[in-house]
C-alpha cells in the first residue's frame, strides 16, 4: 500500500481527494499546510505527495524547495491558477506534475498512477547490466544514478527517465512529442505544452558544465533534443 501525502488548506479539497484515493487503496496522510507537510515527509515513508501551491505559513513552492534537499518522491502540485507561468515555475523548482482546480477525479487518479509507476520502476531493481556512457556522462541503468565526471547527480525520476531515455539513444532526435508519450504514456493532444522543456533545462543545468552551451543535451531547433553520440 502506497503512502500518498495530500497538502490543501482547504480541507472540502483534501476529504474529497482522500476519498478517491482511499477507493484505489492508497494510505492517506492530511496536511493544511507547508509546515505540516514537511513535518509528515520527514517522519513518514511517503510515495507521493499532492501538493496546493497557495497556503498559509509555508506555501507549495517552498514546501517542494525543502522537500528536494532530502527526497525525490513525486509531487503533483495543485493551483486554481492556469497561466503557463505558475505551471513552470512548479516544473522548475522540482514538482514531477501540475493539475489545476477544479480538477476532474479521474484525471487526478490516472496522474496519481503514473507518477507513482514511474516512481516505483526508478526504484526497482534491474537484472540487465545497463550502463550507458557519453563521454564524462554515465547512466548506471541498474542502481537507477547518473554520474558526470565521476560526480553522483540527483535527478528526480522525471528527470532520469527523459536523460536514460535519450542516452539510450544517443545520437538520435526525438521531438517534444515524442520524448511526452514515451515517458508519460499519453499523446500531448496537439496542446501547447512546456513540460518536456523544463525538465530538459533543469537536467541541463544539474549535468552540464555550462548549461547556455551543453555538450550532452543538445536542442536541434524546430525538431526536438537529442544526446550527442560523441563528447
Amino acid at each position: 500500500m502506497e503512502n500518498i501525502l495530500v497538502c490543501d488548506d482547504d480541507r472540502s479539497i483534501v476529504d474529497a481527494i482522500e476519498i478517491y484515493l482511499e477507493e484505489e487503496g492508497y494510505r492517506v496522510f492530511r496536511a493544511y499546510d507547508g509546515v505540516e507537510a514537511l513535518e509528515i515527509l520527514k517522519q513518514a515513508r511517503i510515495q507521493l505527495a499532492i501538493v496546493d501551491i497557495m497556503m498559509p505559513r509555508m506555501d507549495g513552492i517552498r514546501l517542494v524547495k525543502e522537500l528536494r534537499r532530502f527526497s525525490t518522491i513525486p509531487v503533483i502540485f495543485l493551483s486554481a491558477k492556469s497561466e503557463d507561468s505558475d505551471k513552470i515555475l512548479g516544473l522548475n523548482i522540482g514538482a514531477d506534475d501540475y493539475i489545476t482546480k477544479p480538477f476532474n477525479p479521474l484525471e487526478l487518479m490516472a496522474r496519481v498512477k503514473s507518477n507513482l509507476r514511474r516512481y516505483t520502476t526508478l526504484g526497482s531493481e534491474v537484472i540487465n547490466d545497463n550502463v550507458y556512457s557519453v563521454g564524462g556522462l554515465v547512466i548506471d541503468d541498474n542502481s537507477k544514478e547518473c554520474f558526470v565526471f565521476g560526480e553522483n547527480i540527483k535527478l528526480t525520476p522525471v528527470e532520469y527517465n527523459i536523460l536514460c531515455f535519450l542516452v539510450k539513444n544517443k545520437g538520435k532526435v526525438y521531438s517534444i512529442e515524442q520524448i511526452y508519450e514515451h515517458i508519460w504514456h499519453e499523446s500531448t493532444g496537439g496542446r501547447s505544452d512546456n513540460t518536456i522543456a523544463v525538465h530538459i533545462r533543469h537536467i541541463r543545468e544539474k549535468i552540464e558544465i555550462n548549461p547556455k552551451d551543453p555538450k550532452f543535451l543538445k536542442v536541434v531547433w524546430g525538431v526536438g533534443y537529442k544526446i550527442e553520440d560523441e563528447v
